[in-house]
């Protein structure tokens, strides 16, 4: 998921943008950012803006396995992604599911792909192979939904995989959803088994993050 098109309010310059990982005491920033996409989109297909206590939890459930990232402009967290698991079978393990949200004021600014950048590398240190995004998808579009998701994700290599039809209905409409993909490992036999972000060296995502500064 990335956000609608939506002007910036200034210029950003991509040196300022900085990558860390999550924390739950982030949580306040990071339901302001998503709160207005379950109000006034169908980016995402929720209904309710969750409570503050359950994105915590949220938050604190990903980070037991997989990456949660946030980019930061001037102390301000301007965007958000993580990764989380594809369909939940044991045979999965090797492919996750991204999500990524971006303030609404601060699109087109490059935040996402360097999001993205950053949670693709520390996926393949996982030993995770396959990428997959759900993402809402308009037959036309209109002030809720756009095609821009999709957009982003073939820009970043990602591939169309399939597409279900009038399967998600908000605001008294009927929107399609799509899958894509992005393969970034190569598939073995034996495949070595994922490591929980958890179990990842605090020193090389430490000399990792500070690339994207």
């Amino acid at each position: 998921m990335i956000s609608k098109d939506t002007a910036a309010t200034e210029t950003i310059n991509d040196n300022d943008i900085t990558i860390r990982i999550v924390s739950p005491d982030d949580a306040q920033q990071l339901l302001a950012i998503y709160a207005p996409y379950v109000t006034h989109t169908v980016i995402t297909f929720e209904y309710e803006v969750p409570s503050l206590e359950e994105f915590t939890e949220r938050i604190k459930h990903t980070l037991k396995k997989y990456p949660y990232l946030a980019a930061e402009y001037q102390g301000e967290i301007v965007g958000y992604a993580y990764t989380g698991p594809f369909v939940g079978r044991a045979a999965y393990t090797w492919a996750a599911e991204t999500t990524i949200y971006i303030r609404e004021n601060r699109t087109k600014m490059g935040i996402g792909k360097k999001l993205y950048t950053a949670l693709e590398k520390i996926s393949q240190a996982q030993n995770i192979l396959n990428l997959n995004a759900c993402i809402g998808y308009p037959e036309t579009e209109d002030e809720y939904l756009t095609k821009n998701s999709v957009n982003f994700h073939q820009h970043l290599g990602y591939t169309w995989v399939g597409e279900f039809h009038q399967c998600g209905y908000k605001f008294n409409r009927w929107y399609n959803m799509v899958w894509m993909e992005k393969i970034i490992g190569p598939h073995c036999t034996p495949q070595p088994p994922v490591i929980p972000f958890p179990e990842l060296s605090k020193d090389w995502l430490a000399s990792t993050l500070s690339t994207y500064k």
